[in-house]
């Protein structure tokens, strides 16, 4: 596994088209060979993503209720369905490229599925992955960490989401990616405490780079 430089890169709290911007215009940097890698590491205000596969009837509350209630609907270009971002989650958007060595969708998504998995461990639950499905789970049934990511020119972007103190009522307005049959969970309902995001996201990175590095 080959080691590599990937600036990891903090937001803070920001909205979702603000971090989309960001992202996309290092995105298309890293395409053209102009940047390194980079991984960004931030929290979203409230909003609805729909992914390419996204079908809208997942979203539960007409758009001007939605609204009322500040929450914001973006179409995104990544992949999977429906999914909520807010308050005391932790997302990444890696922007890596996976030449030479690398050029693996499947590899790539087991790799971040690994970083969730090892961050959790550090608060004493057992990640893992479930048949067929993508993303982090506990006890295969409840999803703690979602996954949908772009590549292009096997650079990557969009990222991952980690529920970290979430208030999982906003999964209510949505089927969270589409599957009726699951639940979703957090490390401070999994846990007991609520660690703060920021502790949350030295883990991430520590984990990002015995991964990936």
């Amino acid at each position: 596994m080959s080691k590599r430089e990937i600036e990891v890169i903090r937001l803070g709290r920001i909205r979702y088209g603000d971090a989309m911007r960001i992202m996309e215009d290092r995105f298309q940097a890293r395409i053209k060979n102009e940047v390194g890698d980079a991984l960004f590491l931030l929290e979203h205000e409230p909003v609805l993503t729909l992914g390419r596969s996204a079908e809208e009837s997942n979203i539960l509350m007409e758009s001007r209720k939605l609204a009322d209630m500040g929450v914001e609907v973006f179409h995104t270009g990544r992949g999977g369905d429906v999914t909520y971002h807010g308050p005391g989650q932790l997302v990444g958007y890696p922007v890596i490229s996976l030449q030479p060595d690398r050029k693996d969708v499947r590899r790539y998504v087991h790799d971040i599925e690994e970083v969730m998995i090892k961050t959790i461990d550090h608060y004493g639950i057992v990640g893992d992955r479930l048949e067929g499905k993508i993303g982090t789970w506990v006890n295969q049934e409840r999803k703690i960490g979602a996954i949908g990511v772009r590549l292009s020119r096997w650079v990557t972007s969009h990222g991952f989401a980690l529920n970290v103190s979430t208030d999982l009522e906003g999964f209510d307005l949505i089927i969270p990616c589409g599957l009726k049959d699951f639940g979703v969970t957090s490390i401070q309902i999994e846990s007991g405490s609520a660690p703060s995001l920021e502790e949350v996201t030295d883990r991430v990175e520590e984990a990002f780079h015995q991964v990936f590095w």
